[in-house]
This record gives structure tokens, sequence and C-alpha cells, in this order.
């Protein structure tokens, strides 16, 4: 199973990049998944996560009315919209999946014990 995140980049404040993170070897019509993020010296941040149950999201606040997350089912990829971009945005982006239907009660617990599979992240900048 593999999960690869692509899409990542310097862009300015306000700003939008969209994210993708192509699954192989698994179906995500299976799946919980979300998106984190990490600066180095900080702890993980779940930045938004989509349950396969009633596809309902979920966000960090910090995130929240401007990054969207969905999904692709035909092209087993999941993205995130982000807009509005700001310089504490910057971070490495991954991608993960759970068999956990309860995925998006858990994934902002930066010590969740949940998570089966994670992507190789991307970069993104956000920098004038």
């Amino acid at each position: 199973v593999q999960l690869q995140a692509s899409g990542g980049g310097l862009v300015q404040p306000g700003g939008s990049l969209r994210l993708s993170c192509a699954a192989s070897g698994v179906s995500l019509d299976y799946y919980d998944y979300a998106w984190f993020r990490q600066v180095p010296g900080k702890e993980r941040e779940g930045v938004s996560c989509l349950s396969r149950a009633d596809l309902s999201t979920d966000y960090a606040d910090s995130v929240q009315g401007r990054f969207t997350i969905s999904r692709n089912s035909a092209k087993n990829t999941i993205y995130l919209q982000m807009n509005d971009l700001k310089p504490e945005d910057t971070a490495v982006y991954y991608c993960a999946a759970s068999r956990n239907s309860l995925y998006c009660r858990y994934y902002r617990d930066p010590h969740e014990t949940h998570t089966d599979y994670r992507g190789k992240g991307t970069q993104v900048t956000v920098s004038s």
C-alpha cells in the first residue's frame, strides 16, 4: 500500500494550492482519510479528515473556511484544496488512511494510533 502526496510548492500569501494523494494497493472506498502537516520541531497537526461513512468532513480551526478535503473514487485519490494561504500554513503535508470508521474523531490527537497508512509528504511554502 502506498500513499503519495503531490502538489506542494512555493506560493505567495493569499494564493492557492491543491494537494493530491494518490493511493495504490488499497481502495480508498474502505478507509477514512486525513491530511496532516508538520513543521520541524513541532508536533504533527491534523488538518482535515473525511469519513467514508457519510462523507462528512472535519477541519482544524486554523484552516476552517480556507481548506477543503475531497476524494475522487474513480482515481483513488484524495485532495486538499488550500485557499487564502498564510505563512503559518508552511509545512510538510502528508496524507493518511485508517480502517477505523471513527478516525475523524481521533486524527487531531498527535498521539493517536489509528492511522494504518501514511504517505510521504509534500512541502508547502507560503512566502512573499
